[in-house]
Formats: structure tokens, C-alpha cells, sequence
């Protein structure tokens, strides 16, 4: 068996991790904040980077330390570990962010070059588009080859022409910040990065990129756990440079996307000053290969997963994953990214705090008693910040610290850690004192 992976697998590893994660998300939200954001595009961008490339890192590295999702939920009774997985699976995969994924692809990709598009031509396209990534799949020992030799180079490639040209020929000036952004823009930043699903998604892309790497012989497992840091680091300088180079353009499009409605009429419109017509057809090829490659990790993931709860194989979770992913596309993408933001609200926190808890069980006390409160603790308090963004009124909460930024969990979350940390202790030394006595 080979032990070791070269510098090529390596880097493909790298790149396969960062087009799963380089998807819808990735590219329509980063230019209308970077618009908002203005003058304190800074703040509001190391915020964004914060939740879009830091957290992401730390989750892969999270797993890596943890061996995996069960090394990481080991303190949670098995079957509340095991349904917040299916739950996380079921937003990152068939519910929303894969077919939220195809429709950005659709409506940025092809709807542009259709003089009559409608709902036949969506039906069409997602036919299309989700049977290309069924095969992709299915084919688990050549996943690393497909897509980070091949499909992720292109798409850098393609990405690397838009950042540099809004460098070189920035369409507008910086303006003043608008909104939420005037006053605290890193917190800001910070909750628009939920957007991007990278944070809850790294727990469980883990899986994928561990199978690839022992699809290329590697069975040793701190020699699985290295590499699979290596392709976090990787894929976060690639997410990096793309959000800077975004966030740039949003910020300097105030007056020649004025009247866009979205980040993506936003790139669109910037596209089209900066390359005519031939910038729509680099625009097509940048958000069809990234929302394609994304697709097919979160299918993978979620099919290796639930193959592995099931009596199903692998394959048979492809083909059901992707036919359902197919169907709920057809719903339209406004209906579907307003559906989809309480989820991310509510998971998103729940996320952090297993990864927080993940580094520092080793100082805990007690880890079980801390993850079981800090983990109920997040998730109570985030669903207050889900239920606000679905428009229920929870106004009697708004003296929770960072209520108004969608972060009432925060500050409770800490305190009960800090809580769990001391009364754990207690608890821990009287356990040890009956025991020696």
C-alpha cells in the first residue's frame, strides 16, 4: 500500500477541497457586501473571511484532530449525534444548498443566453445538470482526479482572469458604507458569511476527502489526518483570494450596479463593462464549474454518509440524492435562499460550538456534561436569531447582546462553556476523591 501522497495528489486534493467548497454562495454574496460594506470594506471583509475561510479551516482541522464525525460527537448521547448530522446533511445536501447551488448556475450560467427562459428551460437544465453530477459521484475512486486535476484548474484559472482585471481596471470608487455596515461592519461581515455554508459543510466534507485520500492507498491514519490539513490550507488560500478579489469588485460597482438587486446581477453587470460580451461567457464558465464541483462534494458527502446508516449502497444514494436534489431546484432560487436562511442561523452556532469544543476537550473536566449544555445552550439560542430572519417577532430577546447582528447565541454559548468549565471541575475532583477513597 503507498504510504505517502506526491506533491501532484496533493495539490489536487487541495483543489478538489476548494471547488467543493467554491460554490453559489461563494460568488453571489461577497460582491453585494463588498458594495454595502464601502469604505469599511476592510472590517467587513476579515469578517466575512472569518466564517468563510477561517472557520471552514478550523472545522477540516477540527476533524482531522478528531478523527472524523464520531471522534467529534463521541461526548453526545449516539442518537442526538447522529440525527444533527442527518440534519446538517439534509441542509447542505438535498434541501437547499445543492439545488440552491443548480440554480445559480441556471440563472447565472445559462438563463442569460435563453431569449424566452422559463420553467421548461429550468426543468431542462436541471435534468441536465444534476445527471453530470450523478456521474461525477459515482465514480468515488477517481473523484480526485475529476475534479481537482481537471474541472478546479479551469475554474482558477478563470478566476484569476476576473481578479486581476478588477485590480487593473476597478469600474468605480470606493463609497461610503450603507446599513448595517456604517457601524459595526465586522459583525456584519461576520453573519454574511453564514451564507456561504462552508463552516457547517467542512464537518462533514471531511468524510469525502478521507475517502480520497485512501482511494490513493493511504491507510495510515495520521498520515490521512496531515493530508487531509494540507487540503484545508489549500482550499482556504483559494476561498481567500476569491473573497478578497469579490469583495473588491462589489465595492468598486456603486454606480455601475446601482440598480442590481443582488451579488449576482452585481457580477454580472461588472462582467459585462469590464469584457463585453465575451465576459458573460468567462462568467458562465466560472459559476457553472463552481456550482458543479460543489454539487458533487455535498452529494458524495451525504451519500457516504447515509449509505453508511442504511442498507443502501453508496450508488443508490447518488442516484436518489441527485434526483431529489433535480426536483426541489425546480422551486426558484428567491424561494428557496429565503427558505434557507433560518436553517443557516439555527446550524451555523451549533457548528462553531462542536468545533470550539472539538480543540479544547482535553482541558475539559467534565467534556460530556459541557458538550451536552453548551451544545443546548447554542442551539436554543440560535433558533431565537432563526426565528427573527423568518420574521417572527422576538423583540422581548433584543437585550441578548448582539441581538440586532443575528449573534444572540454568542455570548450565552460562552457562558455556559466558562460555567460547564468550573462546575465540571467540582463535580470531576469529587468524583476522583470517592474513587481513591
Amino acid at each position: 500500500m503507498k504510504k505517502s501522497l506526491k506533491v501532484t495528489d496533493i495539490l489536487a486534493l487541495g483543489f478538489m477541497t476548494f471547488a467543493f467548497f467554491l460554490g453559489a454562495g461563494n460568488i453571489i454574496f461577497p460582491p453585494q457586501a463588498g458594495q454595502l460594506a464601502g469604505e469599511n470594506l476592510v472590517p467587513a471583509m476579515l469578517g466575512f473571511l472569518s466564517t468563510g475561510v477561517s472557520l471552514p479551516l478550523i472545522a477540516i482541522i477540527a476533524v482531522a484532530v478528531a478523527g472524523g464525525w464520531e471522534g467529534m460527537t463521541k461526548d453526545l448521547p449516539s442518537r442526538v449525534a447522529t440525527f444533527l448530522a442527518v440534519m446538517i446533511f439534509i441542509v447542505i445536501g438535498p434541501a437547499f444548498a445543492a439545488p440552491r447551488a443548480g440554480l445559480v448556475a441556471y440563472e447565472m450560467g445559462v438563463k442569460p443566453f435563453i431569449a424566452d427562459a422559463g420553467q421548461l428551460s429550468l426543468t431542462i437544465f436541471s435534468i441536465v445538470f444534476f445527471a453530470i453530477a450523478l456521474f461525477l459521484s459515482r465514480s468515488r475512486g477517481n473523484l480526485v482526479d475529476m475534479v481537482g486535476k481537471f474541472l478546479t484548474p479551469i475554474l482558477f484559472v478563470a478566476l484569476i482572469m476576473l481578479a486581476v482585471s478588477v485590480v487593473i481596471n476597478p469600474q468605480d470608487a470606493i463609497e461610503a458604507a450603507k446599513g448595517d455596515y456604517i457601524d459595526m461592519p465586522f459583525i456584519k461581515g461576520f453573519v454574511e458569511g453564514y451564507n456561504t455554508l462552508d463552516a457547517v459543510a467542512a464537518l462533514l466534507f471531511g468524510m469525502v476527502i478521507v475517502d480520497a485520500v485512501r482511494s490513493k492507498g493511504v491507510s495510515d491514519e495520521a498520515a490521512t489526518r496531515k493530508y487531509l490539513v494540507m487540503a484545508g490550507l489549500i482550499a482556504a488560500a483559494g476561498l481567500a483570494f476569491v473573497y478578497i478579489s469579490l469583495f473588491y469588485l462589489g465595492a468598486t460597482s456603486v454606480n455601475i450596479a446601482a440598480g442590481a438587486s443582488n451579488g449576482g446581477d452585481i457580477l454580472a453587470i461588472y462582467v459585462a463593462a469590464l469584457f463585453g460580451p465575451a465576459g458573460q461567457i468567462m462568467l458562465s464558465l466560472i459559476v457553472l464549474l463552481a456550482c458543479l464541483t460543489t454539487v458533487v462534494g455535498l452529494i458524495s458527502a451525504c451519500s457516504e454518509y447515509f449509505s453508511s446508516l442504511t442498507r443502501w449502497s453508496y450508488e443508490k444514494w447518488v442516484v436518489l440524492l441527485s434526483v431529489t436534489c433535480c426536483v426541489v431546484a425546480n422551486v426558484g432560487l428567491n424561494q428557496l435562499i429565503v427558505l434557507s436562511l433560518p436553517a443557516l442561523f439555527a446550524l451555523y452556532p451549533i457548528a462553531m460550538a462542536l468545533v470550539i469544543l472539538t480543540f479544547i476537550r482535553k482541558w475539559l473536566p467534565n467534556p460530556q456534561m459541557s458538550y451536552r449544555v453548551v451544545m443546548i445552550v447554542a442551539l436554543s439560542f440560535s433558533m431565537i436569531d432563526a426565528a427573527k430572519v423568518s420574521g417572527f417577532d422576538v423583540s422581548a430577546f433584543r437585550v441578548l447582546p448582539l441581538f440586532d447582528y443575528g449573534m444572540a447565541w454568542l455570548m450565552p454559548t460562552f457562558v455556559a462553556l466558562v460555567i460547564t468549565c468550573f462546575v465540571g471541575a467540582k463535580k470531576a475532583a469529587a468524583q476522583q476523591a470517592s474513587q481513591t477513597a
